[in-house]
């Protein structure tokens, strides 16, 4: 049987502002990324995402981003590498502490938004994400775009990188995301969600945007959780690959 990752982001409300149901979603899926305070989350949402994740047997994820609470770290920053190699460590001790308290790890970090983006193309930044992660812990598993610079040196580097493809997104003909601001860019069809699922879980492509298909061998799969109607999607990929004979369980 074939096995695949399924993740999802949690932990991304603020105060008294709320986002997704973390609950549900860290039923639904293998592996949670959870946010680290600066693009989302505080302690309290932090906390409370790892601990539903070690009841659950869900592995947990460092998710850190931009310091950009207002644009919910989806615009583009132009950080100095130290300075950015120094908040990805920060985001990634936080997590670790409060993981630490709930009886559980962090297992892995993944970078969020505009900063995953970024380090796609950026060796500048990326290398300063790559800093950070064998600072805190080089045994820490890197997840990345397939086919991006982070992915090359991140390996030069000695990290392990676990490559992730997106269920509700659309892709460019390079295998980039097509941006948020152009319409179609979020899928929201579920049987449009689970045919692009199962397209890569069973065969290792993706059809892009143009009609061009796309040869990839990915890890895991994103739900974001923030899309709408997001656990419905999450427990929809699930079932889609679990009838298809493909095993979901986490790479850690």
């Amino acid at each position: 049987m074939a096995t695949i990752d399924l993740n999802a982001d949690v932990g991304e409300s603020f105060g008294r502002w709320s986002l997704g149901d973390d609950m549900a979603m860290i039923g639904a899926v293998s592996s949670v990324n959870v946010a680290c305070g600066f693009h989302a989350g505080d302690a309290g949402t932090m906390y409370a995402a790892c601990i539903a994740a070690a009841g659950a047997g869900t592995a947990v994820g460092a998710h850190p981003g931009y310091r950009d609470l207002s644009g919910f770290g989806r615009r583009a920053l132009d950080v100095e590498p130290a300075e950015l190699t120094g908040e990805i460590i920060y985001q990634i001790g936080a997590l670790q502490s409060l993981a630490l308290a709930a009886g559980t790890r962090v297992s892995y970090v993944k970078p969020h938004g505009a900063l995953y983006n970024t380090i796609a193309v950026d060796p500048r930044q990326a290398g300063a994400v790559i800093d950070a992660v064998g600072a805190v812990d080089p045994g820490l598993p890197l997840v990345v775009l397939p086919g991006s610079v982070v992915e090359r040196l991140a390996a030069e580097a000695g990290l392990r990188t676990i490559a992730e493809v997106f269920a509700d997104r659309a892709y460019n003909p390079d295998g980039t995301l097509v941006s948020r601001t152009v319409p179609g860019a979020v899928l929201q069809d579920l049987g449009e969600i689970t045919d692009h699922v199962l397209r890569l879980a069973l065969d290792g492509k993706i059809q892009a945007v143009d009609g061009t298909v796309i040869d990839v061998a990915a890890e895991s799969i994103c739900v974001h959780g923030d899309t709408p109607g997001a656990v419905a999607m999450g427990r929809a990929v699930r079932v889609a690959l679990e009838e298809n004979g493909v095993d979901v369980a986490s790479f850690i």
